[in-house]
């Protein structure tokens, strides 16, 4: 069964191509959705696929790409989205100029 989840993850996740390595690795697993900086140091991970392939991909999360330190991961379950690519989103910072 297909679910949303929308994963929040904390710890040292900026600056450490996490989102970048998200989404190779939502790809690689056949994860849609979306993956964006917080302004809060946090990253925030929009994700859609069958149960067992969020649970994968919710375990990378913990652990993250190798210059990463992943603190904490909060997952919720939400609607379905629908999305048809997995895509990393500008910078916050990037909206306001």
């Amino acid at each position: 069964m297909k679910k949303h989840f929308t994963i929040t993850v904390k710890g040292k996740v900026q600056g450490v191509y996490f989102r970048r390595d998200t989404q190779i690795e939502a790809r690689k697993l056949g994860v849609l959705g979306t993956v964006a900086n917080q302004e809060d140091g946090s990253v925030i991970i929009e994700s859609e696929a069958e149960t067992p392939v969020l649970e994968v991909f919710l375990a990378w999360c913990n652990r993250g790409p190798a210059l990463a330190n992943v603190t904490s991961v909060e997952k919720t379950e939400g609607a379905l989205k629908h999305y048809t690519s997995f895509d990393v989103l500008a910078e916050p910072s990037d909206f306001l100029s």
